[in-house]
């Protein structure tokens, strides 16, 4: 194994029930805006293209949370 020290940006964070709960929280609402979206934009490269930067928030958020050592086990 190496000496590197995984740096925080790179590092795995274990949640907490209150950590599971407010990423499950976000999971509900990316979802709710996902079929809110689907309902209004035809299938095609445009809706794609929303649903990647959907996912992407998403994750953004969820390690948001993630970070706060309040969500940490």
């Amino acid at each position: 194994m190496s000496d590197t020290k995984i740096r925080s940006e790179f590092q795995v964070h274990m949640l907490n029930e209150q950590g599971i709960a407010r990423a499950s929280a976000l999971g509900e609402v990316f979802s709710d805006a996902l079929n809110k979206i689907e309902a209004l934009v035809p299938a095609g490269r445009e809706r794609a293209i929303v649903i990647t930067h959907l996912q992407e928030a998403s994750f953004f958020a969820k390690r948001g949370v993630a970070t706060q050592k309040e969500n940490q086990l």
